[in-house]
């Protein structure tokens, strides 16, 4: 009989949507059918108008769920309603994806439920369909990740957030302009660990490689804390490519996994900005000169430039660099979601 099983039988389960982005409740669905069914496919909806790409939203749910079964629906339809055209090309792509694949379980938490079990065979499981148990939605979560962060799993948050790092010589107004951008947005900033670091350990003005190692490993370990903490955007005074550069200037060379921290970081920040030498040279003991500042800002743009990165520089005073760094993130936030 239609959607009747037997109770040895292997079950599957089946779920899908666009996961934009995966929350609590998709988790409440997802775990909800992990007890119920020794098989779990979850297929993920492509959608060309939210920005989140597709192979991200795979990745939260592979990262989280590692035993299931994951399937990108790429060039899946994106017409959405119950006329009986719609529902036929919506059930048709996912018997196309699953081939023959036999499902058992079809978990939902939306009317879509009970026409795509019956295409499949399946019974129908709609799980918290009036949100009581995870009061939200994705279309709630991008209106306000920072609000609704409670619901987001931490893995998922880190890549709602913006990292935004200032980069440049000594002396260019990194920190001070880092600290006032947070500020500005209502939200955390990174201080350039290494400052903190050489003030306890230097030795006549000098670190050691490992020193310096160790700089932009707990640098990555604060900064990852922060991010859980932020409000749309992260502003970081400095990354593991300029302690790298700091290392070659001491010594002329850098350990191995410092050189990995560098090439790491040139994925870890989603825009870098560099601050001009424009603004007059702070004099302070700690500090090598005038000269040597530009020396070594020709060296970080010259390093940016090998790696084919991406940056925007910062001139003028520091609201002036507020507004231009507002406007690079307005742009980029204009067109997301």
């Amino acid at each position: 009989m239609k959607n009747l099983r037997m109770r040895d039988e292997h079950k599957i389960g089946l779920t899908l949507g666009k996961f934009a982005p995966f929350h609590k409740g998709h988790q409440l669905l997802i775990e909800t059918a992990i007890n119920e069914v020794d098989e779990l496919i979850v297929l993920i909806y492509d959608d060309p108008i939210i920005n989140i790409p597709l192979a991200t939203r795979a990745g939260w749910i592979r990262e989280i769920y590692p035993k299931i079964t994951v399937i990108e629906g790429v060039n899946s339809p994106n017409d959405s309603g119950y006329t009986a055209e719609i529902m036929k090309i919506q059930e048709e792509y996912v018997s196309s994806i699953l081939g023959n694949r036999n499902i058992s379980h079809f978990y939902s938490s939306e009317p879509y439920g009970e026409h795509m079990s019956t295409a499949l065979n399946a019974i129908n499981r709609q799980v918290d369909v009036s949100r009581n148990i995870i009061p939200i939605s994705a279309t709630e979560i991008r209106k306000n990740p920072f609000k609704s962060r409670k619901f987001i799993d931490p893995k998922v948050y880190m890549d709602l957030i913006a990292k935004v790092v200032l980069l440049g010589a000594p002396s260019t107004g990194k920190t001070t302009l880092a600290e006032k951008l947070a500020l500005h947005f209502d939200t955390q900033w990174m201080p350039e660990y290494g400052r903190e670091y050489w003030e306890n350990h230097q030795v006549n003005k000098r670190l050691t490689l490992e020193d310096l190692l160790k700089i932009a490993e707990i640098h990555s370990e604060r900064e990852d804390a922060l991010v859980l903490q932020s409000n749309q955007f992260l502003f970081s005074d400095t990354n593991a490519i300029t302690t790298y550069l700091f290392s070659l200037d001491y010594h002329g060379n850098a350990l191995d996994e410092l050189k990995n921290l560098a090439k790491v970081a040139e994925s870890r920040h989603d825009i870098i900005f560099v601050c001009d030498t424009d603004i007059p040279y702070d004099d302070t003991w700690d500090r090598s000169g005038d000269v040597k500042r530009k020396i070594f800002q020709q060296k970080i743009i010259e390093d940016l430039n090998t790696r084919n990165l991406q940056y925007y520089m910062l001139k003028g005073t520091v609201d002036e660099r507020i507004e231009q760094v507002s406007k690079v993130l307005s742009a980029r936030e204009n067109s997301k979601f």
